[in-house]
C-alpha cells in the first residue's frame, strides 16, 4: 500500500505528461484500464508493487527513476546500484576493459550519465596529455573529470577545436535529450551549467551548412602542427540490470582520415 502523504500520484502524472502520453495511452501501454490510471493519479487507489513496475516500464523510466517511483509508493527499490570495481560488477568491469582495450591505439572513454569520467584507455590518455601539454592523462577516481565541462568550458579544450560551435551544438542537444529522458534535477542542472558558459549555442541554434553531405560530424582538433579529425560512437550495455550499469557509456573515437590514424599509431609506437 502507498504510504500516507506519498507523492506517487503527482509523480506518476508528471512522468506521464513528460512523456506526452494521455491517460488512455498509458493505460493501453501498461495493459490496465484508463479508470485505474485516473484513480492512481487522483490518489483514490494505491498501487501494488507490480503495478508501479508496469507503469514505470510503460513510461520507459530509467532504473534510477523506477526506484524513486517505488519509494514514493511505499515500496523498496528493486534495482541495485553497484560501483564499478565491486565484486558484483565484475562482469561489467571486464566488458568495459575489453571495449577500451579493443579500441587501442585510438581513444575510448567510459563515463556515467552526466559525463563524469570513469575509465580511459591508453589512447585516450595520450590524446588528453597531448592536448593539455602534459604527460599522458591519469583519471583520478576521487576527483573525476567531467567531459562535458572539459569540452564546453572556455578554459577547457574549446580553443583547440576548430569547429567547436558545431560540436558544442550537437553536444548540448544530447544533454538536453538526457535531461528530458531521465527527468532528474542533476541532469537538468548539468544542462543549465553548460548553456551558461559563454557562447555555447542553444539547442534551437542552426548548424553550419559546411558539413552537409557527411554522414557524421567530425571534430577537428588542431594543436601546433598536428590536426586530428575524429568522429565518435557512444555505446551502452544492451541488457543492464543495475542502475550504474544502465547509466555507464563508452565513447570511442575513430580517425576520420589517414593522417589522424597515423598520428595515433605514431604515438603508440613511440611509447
Amino acid at each position: 500500500m502507498a504510504a500516507a502523504g506519498s507523492d506517487f500520484p503527482s509523480r506518476l502524472r508528471r512522468w506521464r505528461e513528460r512523456r506526452g502520453m494521455s491517460q488512455l495511452a498509458l493505460a493501453n501501454a501498461a495493459e490496465v484500464s484508463q479508470r485505474h490510471v485516473s484513480f492512481l493519479e487522483l490518489g483514490r487507489t494505491a498501487p501494488s508493487r507490480e503495478m508501479v513496475l508496469r507503469l514505470a516500464a510503460a513510461l520507459d523510466l530509467p532504473y534510477r527513476q523506477q526506484n524513486a517511483l517505488l519509494l514514493t509508493a511505499g515500496f523498496a527499490p528493486v534495482w541495485r546500484e553497484s560501483a564499478l570495481g565491486a565484486p558484483e560488477a565484475a562482469t561489467v568491469d571486464r566488458a568495459l576493459g575489453f571495449m577500451l582495450g579493443q579500441q587501442e591505439p585510438f581513444p575510448a572513454f567510459a563515463f556515467d550519465r552526466r559525463w563524469n569520467l570513469l575509465r580511459a584507455n591508453t589512447g585516450a590518455r595520450r590524446m588528453v596529455g597531448f592536448l593539455t601539454g602534459g604527460p599522458p592523462f591519469e583519471p583520478d577516481p576521487a576527483r573525476p573529470l567531467n567531459l562535458a565541462d572539459a569540452l564546453l568550458a572556455p578554459d577547457g579544450l574549446r580553443p583547440l577545436v576548430a569547429n567547436w560551435r558545431e560540436v558544442a551544438l550537437h553536444f548540448v542537444r544530447g544533454v538536453r535529450a538526457d535531461a528530458l529522458h531521465d527527468g532528474t534535477a542533476e541532469t537538468a542542472a548539468l544542462l543549465d551549467r553548460l548553456l551558461g558558459y559563454p557562447d555555447v549555442p542553444g539547442v534551437a541554434a542552426l548548424p553550419a551548412a559546411e558539413g552537409e553531405g557527411e554522414p557524421v560530424l567530425a571534430m577537428r582538433v588542431v594543436k601546433g602542427e598536428t590536426a586530428l579529425n575524429l568522429f565518435t560512437t557512444i555505446s551502452t550495455l544492451g541488457t543492464p540490470q543495475d542502475v550504474a550499469a544502465q547509466e555507464v557509456r563508452v565513447e570511442c573515437f575513430f580517425p576520420a582520415d589517414e593522417a589522424t590514424a597515423n598520428a595515433f599509431r605514431g604515438w603508440a609506437a613511440s611509447r
